[in-house]
């Protein structure tokens, strides 16, 4: 029996991703492991944060690296490095940043809210957004003309709930911030690819713990090593009530050790999404296909799309009475709105897809009758 059940919660089967309300990542059991060992012991906290930002260096290719307790953290923290520094007077006032350079530039289609608002994340390190552009569409102009004299950094969103077209590139973006001499921050926390944006040319880049690491709840910054130092400063400022514990950050070293060596079954994944598709498609009002990532990674989920008239419930009942059963079945649900729900294979344990399928068409049939 699982922990949550011996707590009297219900089951649950996450097929709808690596998602912070469903508590991202299964760990290893290696990670796992460390994490009991390190909360039965001590350890210097600074010294164990000056290591993990070592391991974040190695595993990055950056120059340093900070832990934080989630990648939301990460966006506050690295608002309030650019803004603050090391100056402990600063950081001590923040997020009142009042006199000092504040400003962080964002493509308006960015602007997005992530189970809290982007815009809140930076305003808690002190920043005050600038807003770029239209939502489907920013010119490099746009963001030219919005730097000035309190222009702290210029920052992307790089994410599925960003608008995908009409957006200036992360090139685009990096160029202008290296001509102005301005930091560019990269909000890249689901994203697979620990190596790629700090290769490219970002000063900072911010990833969850507990996503594509599959790490304990966390999240890491790497880059630049004057702004990984004040990064950490901000731990005796705005940093301190987003502090990451040593069971944090001891799992967190193992797993960015182990990432390296993790194989990404995409064949798997595709297997799986497309007998689960194969056994939907004889339900009468569902079509179910595999479809890529909208943001381009490499994951591939099955896209259930659902005819109300012919099921007899629309996506959003269906959704709603997965969710209520026991087990609770939570499907990725970007698109109930037009008919459209998703199964994410990378959290499934062993044979729950089978699992969602006989409760999909159980649900349907007690609906139609």
């Amino acid at each position: 029996m699982s922990v949550f059940k011996r707590l009297g919660l219900k089951q649950v089967i996450n097929a709808s991703g690596k998602m912070t309300a469903l508590g991202a990542s299964a760990v290893s059991e290696e990670v796992a492991q460390t994490l009991k060992e390190a909360s039965q012991d001590y350890v210097d906290i600074d010294e164990i944060m000056e290591l993990t930002g070592t391991v974040i260096a190695e595993v990055t290719g950056a120059e340093d690296g900070c832990p934080t307790s989630g990648a939301a953290a990460g966006i506050a923290i690295s608002t309030a490095a650019v803004i603050a520094g090391k100056n402990l007077t600063h950081i001590e006032r923040l997020p009142n940043s009042d006199g000092l350079k504040n400003q962080v530039i964002v493509q308006k289609g960015q602007q997005i809210h992530f189970g809290a608002s982007i815009a809140q994340m930076i305003s808690l390190g002190g920043g005050q957004v600038v807003e770029v552009g239209q939502a489907n569409k920013v010119e490099a102009q746009h963001i030219e003309e919005a730097i000035n004299e309190n222009t702290a950094a210029l920052m992307y969103i790089k994410s599925h709930h960003a608008i995908q077209k009409g957006m200036q590139p992360i090139e685009t973006m990096i160029e202008i911030a290296k001509k102005h001499h301005i930091p560019f921050i990269i909000d890249a926390a689901a994203e697979e690819d620990f190596k790629l944006y700090i290769a490219m040319g970002a000063d900072i880049v911010i990833y969850s713990g507990g996503k594509a690491l599959e790490g304990p709840t966390s999240g890491f910054i790497c880059g630049r090593k004057e702004l990984m130092e004040a990064c950490r400063k901000q731990y005796k400022g705005i940093g301190r009530p987003m502090k990451i514990g040593k069971e944090g950050m001891a799992g967190l070293i193992v797993a960015l050790k182990q990432y390296a060596d993790k194989a990404t079954d995409v064949e798997g994944q595709l297997s799986r999404m497309k007998k689960l598709c194969n056994d939907l498609n004889g339900v009468s009002g569902l079509t179910c296909s595999v479809k890529q990532d909208e943001a381009g990674r490499d994951i591939y989920r099955a896209t259930i799309e659902v005819d109300s008239k012919e099921a007899g419930m629309d996506a959003e009942d269906l959704l709603h009475a997965l969710e209520s059963g026991n087990p609770a079945i939570f499907l990725r649900h970007h698109y109930v709105n037009i008919g459209i729900l998703s199964v994410d294979p990378r959290p499934l344990l062993k044979g729950q897809e089978d699992i969602i399928v006989k409760t999909i068409k159980l649900v349907l049939a007690q609906g139609v009758e």
